[in-house]
């Protein structure tokens, strides 16, 4: 069987304060943006942003939104990993704006380490060094 899949092409999250969470994408995580609709049927902001010039996040607004049950082991997608190259470049930009991430962690199996902080929702995200 030929390889059905390419690459990831976006993935979708739904925020509850989208002014505060498009600045965490773009301004603090340099995600770039491609596109920004307003669509009046359902009062909902839609933001593509580019991580790497072929993957993207869509970022969604909605006028009610229920909360994440747990993290991260909810049920569902438990959380989102960014490759980067330097894990402490990156730590120490994100705590710079404020952001927090937990102790630096290395994986038992590839000896990578990684690390995760939360979106303004608290969405559970990993850095993990390439």
């Amino acid at each position: 069987m030929s390889k059905l899949f390419n690459h990831i092409h976006h993935i979708a999250i739904i925020c509850s304060d989208y002014e505060k969470s498009k600045d965490f994408y773009n301004r603090i995580l340099g995600f770039e943006i491609i596109r920004e609709v307003y669509r009046e049927a359902r009062q909902s902001y839609k933001l593509d942003l580019s991580i790497d010039g072929k993957s993207q996040i869509e970022l969604f607004s909605f006028p009610i939104t229920p909360k994440r049950p747990s993290t991260p082991e909810a049920c569902g997608l438990r959380h989102l990993a960014f490759a980067v190259t330097n894990l402490d470049d990156v730590i120490r930009h994100l705590e710079a704006n404020g952001i927090e991430c937990e102790p630096i962690r290395v994986d038992e199996f590839t000896d990578k380490r990684f690390t995760f902080f939360k979106d303004p929702d608290g969405l559970p995200l990993e850095l993990y060094e390439d």
